[in-house]
């Protein structure tokens, strides 16, 4: 048995809510439009915790989000490792250039 779930848009959800808003019941507008009373209770609690940002397409958008921050957190964190070593790298070469001349200990 194949069931599908329903998608509600942006739009139908702040309709949704601006009618809970406006002084009807959860449990009326719940039943007026098909859905669990537990959904527009996280439709409102997202609207709240989010605002515009709230139902902001498919998925977990937001953990993306914050994914996609670690990850460029990451790439900044490795980059200035690169430039440490790149800058001890040349110190190096200066201190065996000034000592040795071809490189060799003696």
């Amino acid at each position: 048995m194949n069931i599908k779930r329903r998608v509600f848009s942006k739009e139908f959800k702040l309709h949704v809510l601006r009618e809970v808003q406006s002084g009807k019941t959860a449990a009326e507008v719940a039943r007026q439009y098909q859905v669990h009373p537990v959904l527009l209770s996280r439709w409102r609690n997202q609207y709240e915790t989010y605002a515009d940002e709230a139902f902001g397409g498919s998925g977990n958008t937001r953990s993306d989000a914050a994914r996609m921050a670690a990850q460029e957190r990451k790439i900044a964190q490795l980059t200035a490792e690169n430039e440490l070593l790149k800058k001890a790298l040349s110190q190096l070469d200066l201190i065996r250039t000034s000592a040795g001349g071809d490189g060799e200990t003696k």
